[in-house]
């Protein structure tokens, strides 16, 4: 069984966007080399992407730009290069490269995917879908990037989530730059 993945950038307070959807505050202290080599580490992993369409909009709007490829080209690389899954209601046609648009019931659609033959999966950003799927069980691991500030308010990565998901920590690693890695797993 393929397994899912969140990887997430939340601040100091929990959120991980603000109010008005604003995250420029997550790429502060990208100048850290461990922190940098660290993302393009990451980056190297195979398996597939997967989104909501707010993140998949971001994400497909930066990623296959020429800027994109001169500030982080690992990472560019990879993110184009890799299998892409978004789901949405509204959108139409995925025109990044490697994507499937799904449209039906997100939970069931997501058992369906972990039953088949292929990579495991990595949501980024889109915290609607997190929410959903680590309610419904589905969510077998959550790395979290705290990052040093506070907003004072925005929105969770778990807004709405239904029921309580409890996690253990299976590791940490703390950067230069005053951000930490903190990686969980869901546990009855």
């Amino acid at each position: 069984m393929r397994r899912l993945s969140v990887f997430n950038t939340v601040t100091l307070d929990g959120y991980f966007t603000g109010i008005d959807g604003d995250m420029s505050w997550a790429h502060a202290g990208s100048d850290d080399l461990e922190f940098a080599a660290f993302t393009a580490g990451n980056a190297q992993g195979g398996g597939a992407l997967v989104f909501g369409r707010v993140t998949y909009a971001m994400m497909a709007g930066w990623w296959p730009t020429p800027a994109a490829a001169a500030a982080m080209p690992v990472v560019a690389e990879r993110m184009n290069g890799l299998a892409k899954y978004v789901f949405s209601r509204t959108l139409d046609v995925a025109t990044w490269a490697n994507t499937t648009l799904l449209k039906g019931d997100l939970v069931a659609q997501m058992r369906a995917l972990k039953n088949e033959d292929g990579p495991d999966m990595t949501i980024l950003g889109s915290g609607t879908i997190v929410a959903q799927l680590a309610g419904a069980g589905l969510v077998d691991a959550v790395q979290v990037v705290v990052a040093p500030i506070a907003l004072g308010a925005g929105r969770t990565m778990f807004d709405t989530m239904v029921p309580r998901l409890n996690l253990s920590l299976t590791g940490s690693r703390a950067f230069k730059n005053g951000k930490v890695v903190l990686s969980y797993a869901p546990t009855p």
